[in-house]
């Protein structure tokens, strides 16, 4: 890729919709990222019917997004697009996403990429058998391996998968809509995400019995498609769905945050939920469980705390001051306006497609 305005198409899970999925935001952030640094993107969704009915953006203000209803109408709509592009990027979990991708690197003349927001889950299954959106004969066929995951994973894509360069793309978040807000704190303790079952004994442990031993305090937890079965402590609030547009306003209600980890993340190690950086940037100070990796992110005890059992949460809630909560927040704020934004992940795109593009002696 030459530096210069460039022709970008993203082929992405969802970008009109943050309903059940963390993929909506990253999307959000990077198309808009990518946009204001003078490209012209293109993000191609398929029209499903559970997004059509939950979208929280239906049009995007940057870029161009246009949505597609089959994999027929994909390949005769927008062939062009894709042939001519500078840079395609096909995203983990997209409808018929191993044909899509086998489309993309057929048709494509400059640079295609596989980007995983989900690498552990997609490894693992991987491993097992093939995934409806990656196969492994697949995977050498794009230039580029853009994992959520870094550490010794992006080796094994590599030298295990056949993957041509494995690079790290974290998720990131956009400092124009997470930034720290002054508003009544609500809760001492909040957690959002959508429910899944191996991160619930975490929730368990770090939230819902610290509300249980602690009756006076106040706790929350927003997501979706937690089962009718949980029996949630009278103290403990309850929000179904909170759309991006009202992240801010819960981050800042919070005295603390709380972020837990799918166990394939914690295994690995490396995986940054986009969660952690969007709390970090409202000023909201963090308490996480812990994997291998997180203190190449932000330092224990100084920028984020570590839990890993009730008495920690406990702890936490009991005995910081006012004055080092709001110490230990703004020094995590500081590491993620730093490292962690959309505009940090724009560049770094753009880094790495030249990177592939001039490993290619088609390119020019």
């Amino acid at each position: 890729m030459k530096p210069r305005s460039q022709q970008i198409v993203l082929l992405g899970l969802s970008i009109t919709s943050s309903w059940g999925n963390g993929h909506a935001t990253t999307y959000r952030g990077l198309m808009k990222a990518l946009t204001a640094r003078g490209h012209q993107v293109l993000f191609l969704e398929r029209d499903t019917e559970w997004y059509a009915a939950n979208r929280d953006l239906p049009q995007p203000p940057y870029g161009r997004t246009e949505l597609y209803r089959s994999l027929s109408e994909l390949e005769r709509r927008f062939k062009s697009e894709v042939r001519e592009a500078d840079l395609v990027v096909v995203g983990s979990f997209v409808p018929e996403g191993a044909a899509v991708g086998e489309w993309v690197t057929g048709v494509a003349q400059g640079v295609t990429a596989f980007y995983d927001i989900d690498t552990p889950v997609t490894v693992a299954r991987l491993k097992s058998g093939n995934v409806e959106y990656l196969n492994r004969a697949l995977i050498p066929r794009y230039d580029l391996y853009l994992s959520f995951t870094g550490g010794p994973l992006l080796e094994e894509l590599e030298q295990v998968f056949g993957a041509r360069k494995a690079r790290a793309f974290y998720c990131a978040v956009d400092p124009g809509l997470y930034y720290p807000e002054k508003r009544k704190k609500r809760w001492d303790l909040g957690y959002l995400g959508t429910y899944s079952s191996d991160r619930q004994p975490a929730l368990e442990r770090l939230l819902l019995e610290p509300a249980r031993q602690r009756p006076t305090a106040r706790f929350v937890v927003a997501g979706p498609q937690y089962p009718e079965t949980i029996e949630w402590p009278a103290n403990v609030e309850r929000i179904v769905h909170l759309p991006p547009s009202e992240h801010r306003q819960f981050y800042s209600a919070q005295s603390f945050t709380l972020n837990l980890t799918r166990r394939e993340m914690v295994h690995s190690g490396y995986s940054p939920s986009v969660r952690l950086f969007e709390a970090a940037a409202c000023g909201t100070p963090v308490i996480s469980d812990y994997w291998k990796g997180l203190d190449s992110f932000f330092e224990p005890g100084r920028e984020i705390l570590v839990a890993e059992s009730t008495h920690d949460v406990l702890r936490v809630l009991d005995s910081h001051a006012e004055d080092e909560r709001l110490q230990l927040a703004e020094r995590a704020r500081q590491r993620v306006l730093a490292c962690h934004t959309a505009a940090h992940r724009a560049a770094e795109l753009e880094r790495y497609a030249l990177e592939a593009c001039a490993a290619e002696t088609t390119c020019a």
